[in-house]
């Protein structure tokens, strides 16, 4: 390839390499540069890969990035990267790809989201100073890259006309760091900070601020082999990750507090006013989020335009495996679709005027089970009914082999299972929604790795005789006491096969001092019998003949999430001696109706 530090036209670039990425022979419609300049308010310097028209206007689709704009992955979605740019290009777009403040090339400290909006405002007062710019702009790009869109429909930028998001979320706890339940999302946090660690380290070096790089092979071997992350307590001492960064304060305000109320955008959405085009994925981190957000933008989202031509798309994918091919579980041919023609049409209508001769559904999700892509009117689809499903048993549901039953009729009588929850021995995870990537941890996994120990209560169906589709927001209403002040309840959904597969379709934990409010805690009075909601996150699947659904019940994931001590303390300042073993109790049945709570699909 040519030296990509000038500018030069696209059709330099070498042949064999724009016949890969699609773009047009015989064409020189655009100009690439590198490292081109802007200036924030406050005198930062920031800098961006810029594609633009060789002569005439154009609209801007941006991409505000804290993984290096020169990486082909930082420059979209997981299934868009440097192809989807030169798709834009050749769709007649300008395309500006910006290093975020403190990231690789830009100047400044990085700061995680604390910078963004007025940064994204910065960027669009220097986009209105280019001769090339004709006024309109979109933006598009998963995870930070998504959280950034979200920033830029939230600040005062008139130009912008649509937003894509993908696999992200505008609430930074319970979207992202913390779930829903309040738990700390371990894996996630100690494999992105010493992920973005490493390239702090790693630009000091090349800016010869530091000759020291220790720290960089510390975390390098970190990433290399994340999991040992997670095992080092106390959480505030990791001894690879250090101190005196922003993970300090993740870890110093584990309520939802003014700390984080302070970054939730998400109770922002009633301001913005431009069309969004959501798209996770159903084992993706954020992707109850990222429902909820769109969800928030139909029904408060500031312009009827954006109420009305907001979109949803979601499929069985995880963060960064968009393939829909797991070790355990397959979705077919259908499930690994190229996103960039979509996103062209939405930014088409959008930014151009120009309407597609087919309306984009406003809902389009991957029902797994019949792995099929499927077209909806709305979100919750119009047809939902949500069912109870009730736990029962004999009082020894521990294991897949136990006595647990699903069942439609609520029981009668009385009855309780008991599972011991030991921070030294937590269950470990097998699959789910989280980060880092790695097979066994991510994605749909088949549970008979971990079911047989006593510690998972299992609440099965009857085998069924008819198929049940399952598309929406789970929840288990459980009642529960705890020998210990505090303690976790997580609960998965699960999918058994005739050949006896139990395939994870989603899951969630709540940490009961939690149990009603994330902002203000209540320890529990051992023994007392408590009323609670686990959020389970959200799912399509048809379960078919000849399958059960189940559900699993137990104290802990682990490293998905951090391990409760169970003492009440601030947990991630303990260490694991400090830790105490707390007995759990599943009442269930007559005036203690456990359910686990489905939207049905009837059609």
């Amino acid at each position: 390839m040519p030296d990509l530090q000038s500018p030069l036209a696209v059709e330099e670039i070498d042949r064999p390499l724009a016949q890969t990425f699609g773009m047009r022979k015989g064409v020189v419609s655009h100009v690439y540069e590198r490292n081109v300049s802007m200036t924030t308010r406050d005198g930062v310097t920031l800098r961006a890969n810029v594609w633009r028209p060789a002569e005439g206007k154009a609209p801007t689709l941006l991409v505000r990035n804290p993984y290096d704009k020169d990486a082909p992955a930082s420059a979209g979605s997981p299934r868009e990267s440097f192809p989807a740019v030169f798709s834009f290009v050749n769709a007649g777009y300008a395309v500006v790809i910006q290093d975020v403040r403190g990231a690789f090339e830009s100047d400044g400290a990085f700061a995680p989201k604390i910078n963004e909006i007025a940064d994204g405002e910065d960027l669009m007062v220097w986009l209105a100073e280019q001769d090339w710019y004709d006024g309109t702009v979109g933006a598009f790009g998963s995870s930070y890259l998504g959280m950034t869109q979200w920033g830029l429909a939230l600040g005062d930028n008139p130009g912008l006309k649509a937003i894509a998001p993908t696999v992200a979320a505008a609430n930074w706890y319970s979207g992202l760091w913390y779930s829903p339940g309040g738990a700390l999302r371990l894996s996630l946090v100690t494999f992105w900070n010493a992920m973005m660690y490493a390239s702090e380290e790693q630009r000091s070096l090349k800016r010869a601020e530091s000759i020291d790089d220790s720290a960089l092979l510390r975390l390098g071997g970190a990433l290399l082999d994340p999991l040992p992350l997670n095992e080092s307590t106390p959480v505030v001492s990791l001894p690879v990750l250090g101190t005196g960064r922003w993970l300090d304060e993740w870890l110093a305000h584990p309520d939802f507090d003014e700390y984080w109320k302070a970054q939730d955008w998400s109770a922002r959405i009633g301001e913005v006013t431009v069309p969004v085009l959501a798209t996770g994925g159903w084992y993706d981190l954020k992707v109850h989020e990222s429902v909820a957000d769109f969800v928030r933008v139909r029904t408060h989202g500031g312009s009827e335009e954006a109420r009305e031509q907001s979109r949803l798309v979601i499929g069985p994918w995880d963060h960064v495996n968009w393939s829909g091919s797991f070790p355990d579980r397959y979705f077919g041919v259908l499930a690994a679709e190229d996103l960039a023609p979509s996103h062209v049409e939405f930014f088409d209508e959008h930014l151009k005027g120009i309407s597609p001769e087919t309306p984009a559904p406003r809902v389009r999700i991957f029902v797994m089970g019949i792995d099929q892509w499927r077209e909806e009117t709305d979100w919750p689809l119009p047809d939902t009914r949500y069912t109870d499903y009730h736990l029962t048993s004999g009082g020894s549901a521990n294991t897949r082999d136990g006595d647990g039953t699903l069942q439609l009729e609520a029981p009668g009588a009385e009855a309780s299972d008991e599972f011991r929850y030991d921070p030294r021995d937590p269950l470990p995870t097998a699959g789910g929604a989280l980060l880092p990537n790695l097979p066994g941890l991510v994605g749909p996994v088949d549970q008979r790795v971990i079911d047989s120990r006593p510690d998972v209560l299992c609440y099965t169906s009857p085998v069924l005789t008819e198929p049940v589709e399952v598309t929406g927001f789970i929840e288990l209403k459980v009642f529960v006491s705890a020998s210990t002040v505090d303690t976790d309840i997580t609960a998965k959904l699960v999918d058994v096969f005739p050949d006896g597969r139990a395939i994870n379709l989603c899951d969630g934990i709540l940490r009961l001092r939690y149990r009603n409010s994330l902002s203000e805690p209540e320890l529990m009075t051992p023994g007392h019998v408590y009323e609670v909601t686990v959020p389970m996150s959200v799912t399509s699947n048809v379960f078919l003949p000849g399958h059960r659904i189940r559900l699993d019940v137990s104290g802990s994931n682990f490293p998905h999430y951090d391990r409760n001590s169970n003492t009440g303390g601030v947990i991630s300042s303990e260490a694991l001696e400090d830790m105490i073993v707390a007995d759990t109790t599943i009442h269930h049945g007559g005036t203690r109706p456990s359910r686990l709570v489905l939207p049905i699909i009837e059609r």
